[in-house]
């Protein structure tokens, strides 16, 4: 007997593609077959893709608002649905799952004209801008944040509060928070999303070299550092004393996470699901020029319950990122409560909430 088919739309970011992943892992779970249908190789983060296949199929973003760009994007676009169309209609989906980003738009607008129902999941606090132009047309719509901005004017009895769904390696990686005594090791990790960011390139290292010789001594750094910027921020933690781990990508974040005391970071909405579900302190910075400033949402809901510091780019300096590592760290009551408090909005039930919109669907 074939197993039902459920076929996932998701761009290529690490943002979309981790929530799809887990989705993908639930499903198998259940008896499912799943697809993945996106713009780009799934396995570019070093993580295969845990379900039957991979398609890709042709996608664009729009950049800039000029006819020409507009109308490129548009091209690309219908090119992707007659593409996906076909698609659709050789492997038979009983629903389709998008999780954001201009590369789903062409997977579900093709699941509409094939009369097959579809999920748009947002995983911001503030409706992106692919997910806008979908959700009228979409059969169920399934929320991260219990506000979400956009997201008014739509029937709410499409709406689903479900959470951020985490992958089963954030899951099993969830082991009680133990904060940094005041003499002991300090374990600090440093990442900027899937792609990195030069902004922690540019200012952690500083912040850390002004720190007292005793505090450096205390770092135990695992940093992700773009290529270009290596080796410089190499010979900056070396000139210094500091113990660093540098890498471009770390295929086991979730257990490095774990093992963190303090995490700085920008604020993706998987970064700070994952983080919450881990129940990790952190200091978010987001990316400041996100179209629809999602980040600074995502980042601000966690520090409204106690669960982390956002400091906005513009305010990223090495004195304030030391002075803020330094209070922290000295005190390990303060950590610990917003460990704790991280940890009480973290969703670890979100992909199974989700994986049971899709099943309401299939009834």
């Amino acid at each position: 007997m074939n197993k039902p088919v459920v076929m996932i739309a998701a761009g290529g970011t690490g943002g979309h593609l981790f929530p799809a992943f887990a989705l993908t892992e639930e499903l198998g779970r259940r008896g499912y077959d799943v697809d993945l249908v996106t713009d780009v190789r799934a396995d570019q983060y070093g993580i295969e893709f845990p379900g039957r296949t991979a398609h890709q199929v042709p996608s664009a973003t729009l950049r800039g608002r000029s006819p020409v760009a507009i109308a490129r994007t548009a091209m690309t676009l219908l090119r992707g649905v007659f593409h996906a169309r076909a698609l659709v209609k050789s492997q038979k989906p009983s629903v389709m799952v998008g999780f954001g980003g201009y590369p789903t738009v062409p997977p579900l607008l093709a699941a509409r004209l094939c009369g097959v129902p579809f999920v748009i999941h947002e995983a911001n606090a503030v409706m992106g801008r692919a997910n806008r132009l979908l959700v009228r047309l979409a059969s169920k719509i399934a929320v991260s944040f219990e506000k979400t901005k956009h997201l008014e004017g739509t029937g709410l009895d499409k709406v689903r509060l479900v959470g951020m769904p985490v992958r089963d390696a954030v899951l099993a990686a969830a082991v009680p928070y133990k904060a940094p005594t005041a003499s002991g090791a300090l374990s600090l990790l440093v990442f900027g999303g899937s792609q990195g960011a030069r902004a922690f390139a540019d200012i952690v290292p500083d912040a850390l070299a002004g720190m007292s010789e005793e505090d450096r001594k205390r770092i135990r750094l695992v940093q992700q550092v773009r290529e270009e910027d290596m080796d410089r921020v190499s010979t900056a933690y070396g000139a210094v004393g500091i113990t660093a781990e540098l890498a471009t990508f770390f295929s086991d974040l979730p257990k490095r996470m774990a093992e963190a005391h303090l995490i700085v970071s920008r604020s993706g909405a998987s970064t700070v699901a994952e983080t919450a579900v881990l129940g990790r302190p952190a200091i978010y910075v987001p990316f400041p020029h996100a179209l629809d400033n999602d980040q600074l949402e995502n980042a601000t809901r966690i520090q409204d319950v106690g669960g982390g510091w956002c400091i906005e780019q513009k305010d990223f300096t090495p004195d304030r990122l030391r002075d803020e590592i330094s209070r922290l760290s000295s005190d390990a009551n303060i950590l610990g409560g917003a460990a704790r408090a991280a940890r009480s909005v973290g969703e670890p039930g979100a992909v199974a909430k989700l994986a049971d919109v899709i099943e309401e669907l299939r009834r």
